[in-house]
């Protein structure tokens, strides 16, 4: 039985990632890619789909209980959960070394008082859940095999297979560590290393405080912008720079609905915007790679530019359903592959070329390859800018012409205009500066409402849209502006929850198709409501910006980490978890509420200085 999903921890080593329930439970492991079919499904289904269990024992039949404490240890992704019985107290430490051969997930129990008659039960399940492996020693160690997979079990302590399951029954006293590790590897070959732990543990460490040491924010939000950091670029995939949206399939957005997705892919938009906060708090190996990636990924075909890839630029992502697993808390169906791979979404042309705009003022090398690639997207968007499309939440009903999508376009002529009168580039200046206008000109009298003082969703819709909070954030109008003004005060009205969270969009009610073409409804989606504070700061209502973001910051689970929704009836996390969009809106807020960047350090502060300019300069007035 899954928990809620604010109670899990994350564990990775940036090629895939794993999820720790509050009990000591592993429940959700892909191996050996972030994308690959998973070995523990029990998030989706149920024990029998898969999991690893360490704790303290407990009665035949019983569930595993709850740890006293858990903690990441510093700025790491290594975790540590405690648990304090009648019989002493035990820690069990749980990490995943950056890989330099097999993927491996290690699980260090450690005696702290008393003596802790401890137990693992591991039930590996290939295929999500499908396959039953064959689980048997060699040389000492225990496997399990089937198909293309083999997992590897190294433990001093005794391991017995049952039907399956590999239990392992032991106590712990005072200083004495016992190391369980798991390690995949192609059926095929020959078995992986035998790991070491203790030297992996301090090598990890170490990795982890190395890179966060490069963050250059040292605001009064520090430590929530730190474990986002860390979040994100355990959402790296390091082989190839591309980086997924989350590192879970089908966690639902509505409770029992069918708004459950596979989140476990390269979002253009996603990837762009992670790039955009990492640059701004130090981070530039991490955009190289990424811009590498898309020449990779987008090669000399930039007429099918998809929106989202593989993490290693794969472009198929064919959509199905896994019909065998209930899914979590029954939330049906469960997909792998996601059909909205194939969608028409203007705004990712924007996002793509104003990373690479951001990149560039942030001291990034110029790139001849990437120049070339931003023409040739540019001159796409000039032929193409005033179709209909599907927008940047993925709807599954009509193409519109939505607001966003247009005014993302504007932000890829905008960029484009600023590299040539740079002077570092050649291009048709003039005719570009003139599209840029028609295309502002276009939006302002065609996406803007009067009456009500608000810019909509789409062309001649009455709704509202969370993503027109990004209208000031991308340089397209003023703070100023009495339109975006009208439009932030509008969505507050019309768009938020009693508890000031935003909801990205108006949905229809259960058993009704709504703009998005999915029945039901949804939470109030957290980086929206990060817009919302960030929106707040740019207008002068510093206070309030400050006030919503520290409620955001509350709903964060004990170890940091959002998900991509928040239920305001139930008041509990929803969707996949966690969730980069959550974390990158998160750490945006953060910069703009530090005392206008005050806090940022001078190399933080350029590239601030410089995304901001490039945000909010040079606009058309209407």
């Amino acid at each position: 039985m899954s928990m809620p999903i604010e109670d899990y921890a994350l564990i990775g080593d940036m090629q895939t990632a794993a999820l720790v329930r509050r009990d000591g439970t592993v429940d959700w492991l892909c191996l050996p890619r972030f994308d690959s079919p998973a070995v523990f499904t029990a998030l989706l289904g149920t024990e029998e789909h898969g999991c690893w269990s360490i704790g303290p024992a407990h009665a035949p039949g019983a569930s595993p209980r709850p740890v006293d404490r858990r903690r990441y240890r510093g700025d790491s992704l290594v975790l540590e959960s405690e648990w304090d019985t009648p019989h002493g107290t035990v820690r069990v430490i749980d990490f995943m070394p950056p890989r330099d051969g097999a993927p491996q997930v290690i699980r260090i129990v450690e005696g702290i008082s008393g003596r802790v008659p401890m137990r693992s039960q591991l039930r590996m399940r290939f295929a999500y859940g499908k396959v039953v492996p064959w689980v048997h020693s060699v040389d000492g160690r225990t496997v399990a095999l089937a198909g293309p997979d083999s997992v590897w079990l190294d433990t001093p302590a005794s391991a017995t297979a049952r039907h399956g399951t590999v239990v392992s029954e032991f106590a712990v006293s005072p200083g004495e560590r016992i190391a369980f590790t798991i390690s995949w590897e192609p059926s095929h070959h020959q078995p992986p290393a035998v790991a070491d732990p203790e030297g992996s543990l301090e090598a990890t460490e170490e990795f982890w405080r190395e890179w966060v040491e490069h963050c250059t924010y040292h605001g009064p939000y520090r430590d929530a912008v730190v474990r986002s950091l860390i979040t994100l670029k355990a959402l790296t995939y390091a082989p190839t720079g591309g980086i997924v949206a989350a590192p879970t399939t089908s966690l639902p957005e509505c409770i029992g609905g069918v708004r459950n997705w596979d989140y476990r892919f390269t979002w253009l938009r996603d990837a762009a915007i992670t790039l955009s906060a990492l640059l701004r708090t130090g981070y530039r190996e991490e955009a190289w790679a990424w811009r590498e990636w898309l020449l990779r990924a987008v090669a000399g075909d930039p007429d099918n530019l998809q929106i989202m890839y593989g993490i290693a630029g794969e472009r198929e992502l064919g959509e199905n359903e896994l019909n065998w697993l209930p899914g979590y808390e029954n939330s049906r169906p469960v997909r792998v592959g996601n059909g909205a791979a194939g969608q028409l979404q203007l705004d990712v042309y924007g996002e793509v070329i104003e990373v690479l705009h951001v990149a560039r003022a942030s001291g990034l090398a110029l790139d001849g390859h990437a120049v070339s690639l931003q023409l040739k997207l540019i001159a796409w968007v000039e032929k193409h800018w005033d179709q209909p499309d599907e927008g940047i939440w993925e709807v599954r009903g009509p193409r519109r012409h939505f607001v966003h999508s247009k005014v993302m376009t504007w932000v890829a002529v905008d960029r484009t205009v600023k590299l040539i009168e740079s002077g570092d580039v050649d291009g048709p200046l003039e005719r570009w500066k003139d599209l840029r206008e028609t295309i502002h000109r276009d939006v302002c009298e065609k996406g803007y409402d009067k009456e009500r003082n608000t810019f909509t969703q789409s062309y001649g819709s009455q709704e509202l849209d969370a993503s027109l909070l990004l209208i000031p954030q991308v340089g397209f109008l003023p703070p100023d502006d009495k339109r975006v003004i009208g439009t932030i005060e509008a969505i507050q009205r019309e768009l938020t929850t009693e508890d000031g969270f935003v909801l990205r969009y108006p949905t229809a009610g259960q058993g009704e198709l709504g703009v998005d073409g999915l029945e039901g409804e949804e939470g109030a989606f957290l980086a929206c409501s990060f817009w919302l504070a960030d929106d707040l700061a740019m207008i002068g209502r510093v206070d309030e910006a400050r006030k919503l973001f520290e409620r955001l910051l509350s709903l964060r689970n004990d170890l940091g980490l959002l998900a991509e929704e928040w239920d305001p009836k139930a008041k509990r996390q929803v969707g996949n978890f966690p969730q980069a969009f959550s974390h990158i809106g998160l750490i945006e807020a953060a910069l703009r509420i530090s005392a206008d960047r005050a806090h940022v350090s001078d190399a933080g502060m350029r590239a601030a200085t410089a995304h901001a300019g490039a945000r909010g300069a040079d606009v058309s007035r209407i």
